[in-house]
């Protein structure tokens, strides 16, 4: 009988220990990261409810959102139905797009994937296209709306095309995103067309439909997106272990028994479902699908049991945060929150881009 070496087991246990210790701390490292987040979120959304066009002191701003001191009814309406929901609903559109994004980017196994890589955004502004210019509408819909309703059935329809077409034709990404960016380019081109028919009137209300602003939100619109957001959240966060999987590759995630075509069908459902309600309700708002997955991978890397939530926060603070410029930038003037996106938030993407080159990701 062969005898161990002596002092084997005591050499493994202090190795063992050492690296079990780092990943306990590297464990409170992620979710003091994820604290300080919902911190930042926090205070994002006072300063959002705090800004604005109307001439409110913070003093008064603060006193009615927590009932203390006296305010008129105009004033009291402005912060309760006017900036209160537009600042929560511009944290619940940040928090799904980012969090579509970042599932996304893992599914396609592609950093520049974004939620409207697949053409969503143009399917939800031809469907609001089709009801600002010709009228077209879903039968029984209020006419409040109506323009959102067309945004969502149509944006949802496209992602149903492709689902559809990727599983006659096979489950791989290079198929998803060819006819993602054929859609992309057929939408655009029947809203052109839609453009260059519209009236005076129609085409103003659509090219601001387009820019994507928070002044539409109100109350109700809040809850439906909430109510998606609540619903889709917990299926992305049970699926985390088999995106963590699917980062090695198809064939390992395959070796532990994940199902990848059907892993990546119910992904496209979810990105789907929470694109096509943001879309719907604020128009489009570039960048924060592409931007709020990779800051949250530059501070708590991949592993998506962090990553997920890490992305829904950063995605909900850098919406909060351009709402607040949008309402800065032009004094007495609110810009369409999706120029400050697009015109703030991609040199920002620039520089994490070359900041982080060469850098490791664990």
């Amino acid at each position: 009988m062969t005898s161990l070496p002596a002092g084997s087991s005591g050499a493994a246990s202090p190795q063992a220990a050492t690296v079990l210790a780092g990943y306990r701390r590297q464990i409170r490292q992620r979710l003091a990261l994820l604290v300080l987040l919902t911190v930042a979120i926090v205070v994002a959304l006072i300063a959002d409810v705090l800004t604005g066009p109307s001439d409110l002191g913070a003093a008064e701003v603060l006193g009615s959102l927590f009932g203390d001191g006296p305010m008129d009814e105009t004033s009291l309406m402005i912060i309760k139905e006017v900036r209160l929901p537009g600042a929560v609903m511009a944290l619940l559109v940040g928090m799904g797009l980012s969090l579509a994004g970042a599932e996304l980017q893992t599914t396609l196994r592609n950093p520049l994937a974004s939620p409207f890589t697949l053409g969503l955004s143009s399917a939800a502004i031809l469907g609001a296209a089709l009801a600002i210019v010709l009228g077209v509408r879903i039968p029984g819909v209020p006419d409040h709306w109506v323009i959102s309703s067309n945004a969502f059935v149509f944006a949802f329809g496209s992602v149903l095309l492709l689902q559809a077409a990727v599983r006659r034709k096979g489950s791989s990404t290079e198929l998803l995103v060819l006819l993602g960016t054929a859609l992309f380019f057929t939408f655009n081109a029947l809203v052109a067309i839609l453009q260059f028919i519209a009236g005076e009137q129609a085409l103003q209300q659509l090219v601001f439909w387009t820019m994507g602003s928070l002044g539409r939100a109100s109350w109700p619109r809040v809850q439906l997106v909430a109510i998606v957001v609540a619903c889709v959240l917990p299926f992305t966060f049970r699926a985390s272990w088999q995106l963590n999987a699917l980062r090695l590759g198809e064939e390992r995630a395959h070796s532990f028994g994940v199902n990848v075509a059907q892993l990546r069908r119910a992904s496209l459902l979810r990105v789907s479902l929470l694109t096509a309600t943001a879309v719907a309700f604020v128009g489009t708002i570039p960048f924060v699908g592409l931007a709020g997955p990779h800051i949250a991978r530059m501070l708590v890397s991949e592993d998506h049991r962090f990553f997920l939530p890490a992305s829904a926060l950063s995605g909900a603070l850098v919406v909060s945060l351009a709402s607040v410029v949008s309402k800065i930038i032009v004094p007495g003037a609110i810009l369409p929150i999706g120029l400050v996106t697009a015109l703030i938030g991609v040199p920002f993407y620039v520089v994490l881009i070359f900041g982080t080159r060469g850098g490791t990701r664990g």
